[in-house]
């Protein structure tokens, strides 16, 4: 049995990171060479992120794409059998994974535009 019931919500992981990460869409539609209307599509949830989409994000933003998978998880996509466990170790997770998206947002205000 999977551990995910459903496809967790990458659009909504792709804009927390984009977010804190300070990139407009216009910004990651620059450096991903996607349209911002393809942008906000994904992020709202009305398309879905090909392999390929999601590669070209996670390179533009600097980020792992397992960060963008774990920011991704919902409540409602963990089964009833793990749902326990998945609320005791999803905040620290997710926690950590903002960390990660710290130090990333750190190294990048180091680097030139």
């Amino acid at each position: 049995m999977s551990f995910l019931k459903n496809n967790m919500d990458l659009g909504f992981a792709i804009k927390t990171a984009r977010q804190y990460l300070d990139f407009s869409q216009e910004k990651l539609s620059e450096k991903t060479g996607l349209s911002q209307t393809s942008i906000s599509q994904i992020e709202n949830g009305v398309k879905a992120p090909s392999r390929k989409t999601i590669d070209k994000i996670c390179k533009a933003l600097y980020v792992p794409e397992d960060i963008l998978y774990i920011l991704g998880i919902q409540g409602e996509d963990i089964s009833s059998k793990r749902k326990e466990m998945f609320q005791k170790l999803y905040p620290k997770i997710r926690e950590l994974a903002i960390e990660m998206l710290d130090t990333k947002k750190k190294g990048l205000m180091k680097k030139p535009s």
